[in-house]
């Protein structure tokens, strides 16, 4: 088969692979058909190793050359012994996360995601999405109805980081938010605040082109570009009582796109943290104390929302494909595909690579 394997930064390299064997007991092989290139995909290769181990990952015992992509589907082409949820043939999405499923604090909580024995398809397992196939748990397969095309199964990974993001939140039906960065989890998130039943929603961004295109998919969304408009300012002559946004929720990573959480989110508001910082941020403490306001994490997703953002989906609540602004072949995937969302232009969104062309 072939795969597209990091071996160090800026060195990805598509190779033929041995194709994985007969599943062992409780595992699932699938038939990749679409993989998105999320933000994590793009830091590996421009500066990574980060998440992709150097040294065999403890849980999983992953190590070399790693093969990319955490944001798939498939087809089902064999089952271990002992898999009863799906079969040969079956549509599936995939929950990339994989941990122990019990004897650790987290997962005898249900809490999986939080596990620090956590791996990842696509960036600590032996298997990822770019590639023709993939091996993986049984609990990392979940079977997608007719409604859900191939293309939005590869899209469920990435909205379910945004609808956790506005769960954190606590966004709600008439809810005020903000989201800080018109990438794609910011747009998955302005989206899913939307499918909650948010009634107004801000966005801010230094690129232009991403806020034009957040205001297409969203015509009511407020654009505001923090080289022209102070966003809190925006914010609070726009909000009830000119007091700020319920909840802000930042995708990116940036410190000043935090510090623009917290100034325009009203007093007792939320601000939920949802883009990875490179390093520590300063956050003037004072202001979150007197504006009494919660701040939260929000790390990845529980895995048993898989059923709930599928429907939402399906359902059309939650336009996902409105994120995608092309879909490449897995020979293009370094040059159409991160290359070109690295470039400060800014021209693509989210890019989907179709592994059956």
């Amino acid at each position: 088969m072939k795969a597209l394997r990091f071996h160090a930064a800026k060195d990805l390299r598509l190779e033929e692979l041995p194709k994985p064997g007969q599943p062992a007991p409780g595992q699932v092989l699938i038939r990749n058909r679409f993989v998105g290139i999320c933000g994590t995909d793009l830091h590996e290769y421009a500066y990574g190793p980060i998440f992709i181990p150097v040294e065999p990952h403890p849980f999983s015992g992953a190590s070399g050359p790693q093969i990319l992509g955490h944001e798939f589907g498939g087809v089902v082409e064999a089952v271990g012994e002992g898999v009863e949820a799906v079969k040969p043939g079956d549509r599936v999405s995939v929950q990339p996360l994989i941990m122990p499923r019990s004897g650790d604090y987290f997962a005898d909580r249900g809490l999986f995601h939080l596990s620090p024995q956590l791996a990842l398809a696509g960036l600590s397992w032996v298997s990822g999405g770019m590639a023709d196939y993939a091996l993986l748990n049984d609990y990392n397969v979940q079977k997608i109805p007719d409604e859900l095309s191939d293309e939005e199964a590869a899209l469920v990974e990435p909205s379910a980081v945004a609808v956790y993001a506005c769960d954190r939140g606590g966004v709600t039906a008439g809810s005020s938010v903000l989201v800080t960065g018109a990438g794609p989890i910011g747009l998955l998130t302005l989206l899913a605040a939307r499918a909650a039943g948010a009634a107004q929603l801000f966005v801010s961004d230094i690129n232009d082109k991403r806020l034009a295109f957040a205001k297409a998919a969203l015509p009511d969304l407020i654009t505001i570009n923090p080289k022209h408009d102070n966003p809190g300012e925006v914010v609070r002559a726009l909000s009830e009582g000119q007091v700020g946004s319920d909840v802000a929720i930042e995708c990116v990573g940036n410190e000043h796109a935090l510090k623009a959480c917290l100034d325009a989110v009203r007093k007792q508001g939320v601000v939920v943290q949802t883009g990875l910082h490179p390093h520590e941020n300063p956050l003037d403490w004072f202001q979150v104390t007197f504006k009494d306001v919660d701040i939260r994490g929000s790390w990845a997703y529980p895995t048993h929302y898989w059923p709930r953002v599928i429907r939402l989906i399906s359902s059309g609540l939650l336009p996902a494909n409105k994120v995608v602004t092309r879909k490449i072949t897995l020979d293009k995937a370094v040059t159409d595909g991160f290359d070109a969302l690295l470039d400060p232009a800014g021209e693509q969104l989210k890019i989907l690579i179709d592994l059956a062309r």
